[in-house]
């Protein structure tokens, strides 16, 4: 059923009048030098337009030669972080969160949190960018005695306490002064799963995060890796790159060189493990997006007529179960991915 029109229409307006101030205004000024190792010697890496909710604009991911740090310049301010992160789950008819759901399932939580299992025993532990709490839900099955706590910048995580998913919720950001003093030495654990790359500022979140830690606590840290052989093959199309909602893609061994900066100890790393099989079917869906673009999302200059309407329900239906064949693909393959450089992400344990 289609949504309400009324409230489409109301939204459609909304819009309108946004778009109408431009969206230069969402920039920073573009950067000459590398905010990771300050080298001016810069590279386009990629140059593309929001692919998942086609909202407009072009979005520049440059790379540094020297350290091989990959950010978005020039980056969203905090304005155009919310434009863009607005409505995002609503995308694409809800393939977006299918493919998020790879990322997300319960066995994979299982899995994560039996990675901590060899170093601690966790009294407590925070995770940051915890969403909806689906997480800690899971992980509490591998780790009973343990208190979770979440911390999220959205009213997702109040729904994670009410529904029992953390003990405690934590509304905002790590890197504001009075929740890290707030949470200070609090935690024996802190997780970032796909965190890191969406900060303005990767560093000020580990230096937060260690904040939060007590001695000898461990930071659990998984990103995606822009190293991954996909990065290349399918340039635009690869899901990780993830614009305009990622700002860095950091190399492993760059993040590596910082937790030891700040006196961490890195206890163990992992790219097989973390490997998401997503890449080709998540390449195909967003492809699929830009030739079936939601005809109902609110930044849409008009509505779409009945007969656009028509059309587009029935290629939905033909193609989709090709993306379901991507996605069974992706799913055999994983087993060669993740012993490749074909793996998409990785994992750091890192002891306070």
């Amino acid at each position: 059923m289609p949504p309400n029109p009324q409230s489409i229409a109301e939204r459609r307006a909304a819009y309108a009048a946004e778009l109408a101030q431009g969206t230069d205004r969402f920039h920073e000024p573009r950067r000459a030098d590398c905010p990771w190792c300050g080298s001016t010697l810069l590279r386009t890496r990629l140059r593309t337009p929001d692919l998942v909710q086609r909202k407009p604009g072009t979005f520049v991911v440059d790379e540094c030669r020297e350290c091989a740090h990959a950010f978005q310049n020039p980056r969203l301010t905090m304005e155009g972080l919310a434009f863009y992160h607005r409505d995002f789950h609503e995308a694409l008819g809800g393939v977006t969160d299918r493919l998020l759901g790879a990322r997300g399932s319960r066995g994979r939580h299982r899995a994560v949190a039996r990675a901590m299992l060899p170093y601690t025993e966790p009294e407590s532990w925070l995770d940051v960018g915890t969403g909806h709490g689906y997480f800690p839900a899971a992980a509490r099955e591998v780790h009973p005695y343990t208190a979770f706590d979440g911390l999220d910048p959205s009213r997702r995580v109040e729904g994670a306490r009410e529904a029992g998913r953390v003990e405690e919720a934590h509304r905002g950001r790590l890197t504001d002064p009075r929740i890290a003093e707030r949470l200070r030495a609090r935690y024996d654990v802190v997780s970032m799963f796909h965190h890191l790359e969406h900060t303005p500022d990767p560093r000020a979140e580990l230096r937060a995060a260690l904040t939060v830690l007590r001695p000898g606590g461990h930071l659990l840290i998984e990103v995606p890796d822009p190293d991954c052989v996909f990065g290349v093959l399918l340039g635009r199309w690869w899901v990780s790159y993830g614009q305009p909602r990622h700002l860095h893609l950091m190399p492993l061994p760059n993040l590596l060189g910082e937790l030891e900066s700040l006196g961490c100890e890195v206890v163990a790393t992992d790219r097989r493990a973390p490997h998401i099989p997503y890449d080709l079917a998540g390449a195909l869906a967003l492809a699929l997006g830009r030739v079936l673009p939601d005809l109902d999302a609110p930044w849409r200059p008009t509505p779409p007529t009945a007969l656009q309407r028509s059309l587009h329900t029935a290629l939905t239906r033909v193609t989709s179960p090709l993306l379901a064949a991507m996605s069974t693909l992706d799913h055999a393959l994983a087993p060669l991915f993740r012993r490749t450089r074909f793996s998409n992400a990785y994992r750091i344990i890192a002891r306070r």
